[in-house]
């Protein structure tokens, strides 16, 4: 599974970093966001191309687990 951190980054860079994890081919990702926008824009992102999405708040951010 590749970890993606993009706490303390604003969108669109939390679901650029994602696009390119997905274009690796990388059928699992976690990824660390710490804003309701990219846990939005990123989940959204995961599940138009194909993936199951299980978002899980852990104190002041956001794991958002990625599978095909």
């Amino acid at each position: 599974m590749k970890e993606i951190d993009v706490r303390g980054y604003s969108c669109p860079e939390p679901v650029i970093r994602t696009m390119n994890a997905v274009k690796e081919g990388n059928a699992e990702l976690e990824i660390l966001v710490d804003t309701n926008v990219s846990k939005e824009n990123v989940s959204r992102y995961l599940k138009e191309n194909g993936y199951n999405v299980d978002v899980k708040e852990t104190g002041d951010y956001y794991t958002i687990i990625g599978k095909k």
